[in-house]
């Protein structure tokens, strides 16, 4: 328009999801709400049949791996499929990442071919690189801090089960990793209170716990495993040694007071519901007993992945 001033146009931000707080409670209550309507929609369907709206036909997904994955990978792919969308998987090994090519220059190629990324790897700084030169979205599957996908999977579970996060008791036992990271950033988020019971030395990183404790939650730190589970209405554990950690021996004997058997269990309130995230070394951090219970959610909350992945997808693309 000749003589007049032209109003910018401004690029839409971009909606990355690599921790919780990227996303804020009011986002995550609608992650969980889609996630409950969604697989209640499709009860009974084929697990490949697109949901009616197939609200992201025509996008694709890259996922890149450099960890193993059973979980993340199939509940992404299956819920990419389900929206209607598509998936690629890349690995260190059959990628150029695994020659060298650095995360900046990937982020670029594949920002002009898939519509979002998600990354499963070692290092946090690589998610949060692969996020700052990208110009889709990037989700963190897993990081060495955090693992926000699991975290949404865990407390979609806790709801369906009849539990109000609100004032929630959680009990976590064994490591301090980036699970209990996740959990810890929920907890401030959604106002819940977390009774962290660990091996001393293997606590989780003081950021966390000061974060949720700067948004009101209460956080127990013990080294009593039966103080940590008292009245406890979630118990959650997860593996004790992480893929490529050393140190093996030292570790597993520090923490075997913190299996969540039966007399753990029994400190919890009656109707506590167990949490893991799987794998799982049954005999290590858990009991036959209490992973075959009837308290055991353990495969009500793989399902979930499923149904969590899709929801943060629709929120990544700013469908929710």
């Amino acid at each position: 328009m000749a003589g007049g001033a032209h109003t910018p146009v401004l690029a839409p931000t971009v909606r990355h999801f690599l921790d919780l707080s990227d996303a804020g409670g009011d986002a995550l209550a609608a992650m969980l709400a889609d996630a409950q309507d969604r697989k209640a929609a499709r009860r009974a369907w084929p697990k490949g049949k697109a949901d009616a709206d197939a609200p992201l036909a025509g996008h694709v997904l890259g996922m890149i791996f450099e960890k193993n994955s059973t979980r993340t990978r199939v509940s992404f792919d299956v819920g990419m499929r389900q929206l209607g969308g598509t998936t690629l998987i890349l690995d260190s090994g059959t990628s150029q990442l695994g020659r060298g090519e650095s995360i900046a220059d990937t982020a670029r190629v594949l920002s002009r071919m898939v519509d979002a990324i998600m990354i499963r790897t070692d290092d946090h700084a690589k998610a949060e690189e692969l996020a700052h030169n990208a110009s889709v979205p990037v989700i963190n599957g897993l990081t060495d801090r955090s693992h926000p996908c699991q975290i949404v999977a865990d407390l979609l579970t806790m709801v369906e089960h009849g539990k109000a996060l609100p004032g929630l008791e959680l009990a976590w036992l064994g490591d301090g990793n980036n699970v209990l990271h996740s959990l810890l950033e929920a907890a401030g988020i959604f106002k819940f209170n977390v009774r962290v019971g660990t091996p001393q030395g293997y606590g989780p990183e003081p950021a966390f716990v000061a974060m949720a404790r700067e948004a009101g939650s209460r956080v127990l730190l013990t080294q009593d495993a039966h103080e940590a589970a008292s009245g406890a209405d979630i118990v959650v554990t997860d593996t004790w040694v992480s893929m490529g950690q050393e140190h093996v021996h030292n570790k597993l004997a520090a923490m075997a007071p913190f299996q969540v058997d039966a007399d753990l269990m029994a400190q919890a309130k009656p109707d506590a519901r167990f949490l893991h995230c799987l794998p799982a070394h049954v005999g290590d951090e858990v009991s036959e007993a209490v992973f075959e219970s009837e308290q055991s959610l353990v495969f009500d909350e793989a399902e979930n992945r499923i149904h969590a992945q899709k929801s943060i997808l629709l929120w990544c693309f700013g469908k929710l």
